[in-house]
């Protein structure tokens, strides 16, 4: 059976500075990486549920956790596409909680949605087009039911990433099917505390560096260049902050676009097939950091979808920052910057192609790939 995440509730989150796009790193060619191995670690998946003995795969089907987004949103949902097109929400969360806390050095609490990309696959599956959402973008936050049951008033000017902080998933879908008008067909969370397992069970993650790391908080210390980190060093990894580039949340963001690039080649590089034992230890540790709709919850919806996905070329994702401005009561903010925001909402709701148009933005770095 499925389980239901229930992210820790926090109040705020700490202020990035220019976290829009004015730090280092690169918002382009970084979520054009990460587009593309989402959609191979869904064909990974694929792989391994045939590489498993079937006696393992109750196990398997047990990891994987489940929220039922249709009964917590309702009827108050755009409608769905008239085509057979298929939009995803992937969100990369990080969880202080419980024993994860113990490998971090700062003040922290809760779970936070730090990557949030929708995936817009058209009629067809030969293509797919990613936006991602800077997790300082100013939001309108509908009404939600909570993960634990109560209810949220609507709020205006929130930041983005403080939606699944506060409310869990399910608002966060809703908050995303708002502010854009298309029908999330599925959902899927990859917690970044959860690879810990995976990294040392495929034997480590190689990574390089074009800057050093500094870590005086988080206590990671790299200098520039190639490391093989372990599954500690790798969970330190991706929550650095301080210490790489300007401190701003867009170097972390960078830094967690590095790491699951490296790690989805990794498992890509290892045997499956002719390794039952590492197959199994791969998918059981995979399995164990996702959370997915109710639509996705077991290995074979996951395994079916990852199948379904095999006429599109990775290289041929294109990826698109959200445009967005700087706020003008709140620079260390952005917003949605339009028309360009609208028209690039509007091109997926359609199934077209997004114009050149919908993809400037007037804050640095914020740009299509």
């Amino acid at each position: 059976m499925s389980h239901v995440s229930t992210p820790q509730h926090t109040d705020s989150d700490t202020p990035s500075r220019r976290s829009g796009g004015r730090g280092k790193g690169g918002g382009r060619s970084g979520g054009r990486r990460v587009g593309r191995k989402i959609l191979i670690g869904l064909a990974v998946l694929a792989v391994a549920a045939g590489g498993v003995g079937y006696w393992l795969y109750s196990d398997l089907d047990s990891n994987i956790k489940g929220v039922d987004i249709d009964r917590a949103i309702g009827d108050d949902r755009p409608q769905k596409l008239p085509t057979s097109g298929q939009n995803l929400l992937v969100l990369g969360s990080d969880s202080r909680a419980g024993a994860n806390s113990a490998l971090d050095a700062g003040d922290v609490s809760g779970a936070r949605s730090d990557t949030a990309l929708v995936i817009h696959i058209p009629e067809g599956r030969s293509r797919a087009v990613a936006v991602s959402i800077p997790r300082d973008t100013l939001v309108n936050r509908p009404e939600c039911a909570t993960s634990d049951g109560k209810t949220l008033p609507p709020a205006e000017r929130v930041m983005f990433n403080s939606v699944y902080s506060l409310a869990g998933p399910a608002c966060t879908v809703k908050t995303v099917e708002k502010m854009s008008g298309i029908r999330m067909d599925h959902y899927v969370e990859i917690d970044f505390a959860g690879f810990k397992e995976l990294v040392d069970a495929i034997g480590g993650v190689t990574v390089t560096l074009d800057e050093p790391i500094d870590g005086h908080k988080g206590g990671l210390r790299l200098g520039a260049g190639t490391h093989r980190l372990d599954g500690t060093q790798s969970l330190k990894f991706v929550r650095t902050r301080y210490g790489y580039g300007d401190g701003s949340d867009l170097g972390r963001i960078t830094l967690q676009q590095k790491f699951l690039t490296a790690l989805l080649s990794e498992i890509k590089k290892q045997d499956l097939l002719g390794s039952p034992t590492k197959t199994y230890e791969i998918a059981d540790s995979l399995t164990q950091a996702l959370t997915t709709d109710s639509g996705l919850a077991s290995l074979s919806k996951l395994a079916e979808f990852g199948r379904s996905l095999n006429g599109i070329d990775p290289a041929t994702m294109e990826t698109i920052m959200l445009p967005v401005k700087y706020d003008v009561r709140d620079p260390n903010r952005v917003v949605a910057a339009q028309p360009q925001a609208g028209r690039l909402w509007q091109a997926l709701r359609k199934d077209e192609a997004v114009p050149e148009s919908a993809k400037k933005s007037p804050a640095h770095g914020a740009t299509a790939s």
